[in-house]
């Protein structure tokens, strides 16, 4: 058997590992499933952010602002808030505006990508500590306007939040009659039940895959050579005429895409978005999540991203035993966190260019003899 034939038959098991992987973790209850949805979400998110920090070598803290705004928008135009709150738009949308996701989806990755590229803009030629603290200010700004927005004008609801968003539907065409696919509803399928999480697990698949494929392209491009020149040496990169400006704000950009696009997708999944999901915390998880599985490195990027959204939950059932042996003294959530923050410490020393890193080229390279 050739190394092709190898290869095409672990794809193949692969794919179907996928395709089975909800209606098994189903039988065990919807919360598992739940949780690989989320799971999902944070990939596509970590493989954004792999596009700034990974490819690009800048940090940035204040990611998850993109994540917040397409969260917003899609909440804001598929939910009855605007309708409820202006006259305006009362009259011109009695039940509520109800916009479709997949005319969202572009709009918020525009808009994100706009707003990464204005936060690249002043940093420019900032470096390190300093490029991380503009961009985590920039990220906690966003927080703070989206939780302060309720006056004098309510846009965003303030700490309140906005609720009864809209779940997503497929292969609908109103116009021919085709009520299509209800994602937030149960759908029996040759007398088997397939649960709402079940449902968007698929979607969220197929949207994480074209990521993948967009994000690869990217990396084995002149754009992702230019990116990893600018990583290694931003002087050496500019003196063989790569215009580190330019460069630099596409990576802001394609970067703040990806959130964009995820932030909907949360924002119709949950059918509720507020400031909270939205911290320096989940920051600070998804650029976890990149160094974790290996900077640049796009299946260690996936791996980090799966492990550090998944842990959390999983170690839920291992923080309430231990809370118990210790009579209560310890918190659950306090303790869970605890021991996130042990596991990724004894990774991070056992592997310090992270649980998956990207292969040296040319660095390694063995005389055959």
């Amino acid at each position: 058997m050739t190394d092709n034939m190898k290869k095409t038959i672990g794809w193949v098991i692969g794919g179907i590992a996928l395709l089975v992987l909800p209606i098994i973790l189903q039988g065990f209850g919807n919360a598992w499933v739940r949780i690989v949805d989320l799971a999902l979400l944070y990939v596509l998110l970590a493989i954004g952010l792999n596009i700034v920090v990974g490819y690009a070598g800048l940090l940035d803290l204040g990611y998850v602002a993109f994540y917040a705004m397409g969260a917003y928008l899609f909440g804001l135009m598929a939910s009855p808030h605007l309708s409820d709150t202006f006259a305006a738009f009362k009259a011109a949308f009695p039940n509520g505006v109800h916009v479709s996701l997949w005319f969202v989806i572009p709009m918020a990755a525009l808009f994100a990508g706009v707003l990464g590229v204005m936060l690249g803009a002043p940093t420019l030629k900032l470096r390190g500590d300093y490029l991380a603290i503009v961009t985590l200010g920039f990220g906690e700004i966003i927080r703070v306007f989206l939780n302060n927005l309720d006056a004098p004008i309510n846009i965003t609801n303030g700490p309140k939040g906005l609720g009864q968003i809209d779940a997503i539907t497929i292969f609908s065409f109103p116009s021919l009659g085709i009520a299509g696919i209800n994602l937030g509803r149960p759908l029996e399928v040759l007398g088997f039940r397939m649960s709402s999480v079940t449902l968007y697990y698929y979607l969220f698949l197929s949207i994480v895959l074209v990521s993948i494929l967009i994000s690869y392209r990217l990396q084995v491009s002149r754009i992702g050579r230019a990116w990893m020149a600018i990583r290694e040496d931003e002087i050496a990169a500019k003196a063989m005429g790569i215009n580190t400006r330019n460069m630099k704000l596409l990576a802001f950009g394609m970067g703040a895409t990806f959130g964009g696009v995820s932030g909907t997708m949360f924002a119709a999944f949950q059918g509720f978005v507020s400031p909270e999901s939205f911290s320096l915390m989940e920051s600070v998880m998804i650029v976890a999540m990149v160094v974790l599985g290996g900077l640049g490195h796009l299946p260690g990027v996936i791996l980090g991203a799966v492990l550090l959204a998944a842990l959390p939950e999983v170690l839920r059932y291992v923080a309430g035993p231990l809370q118990q042996m210790t009579d209560g003294r310890l918190d659950a959530s306090i303790l869970r966190q605890l021991l996130i923050a042990l596991a990724m410490i004894v990774i991070m020393l056992l592997r310090p260019r992270g649980l998956w890193p990207a292969p040296d080229h040319g660095k390694s390279l063995t005389t055959k003899t």
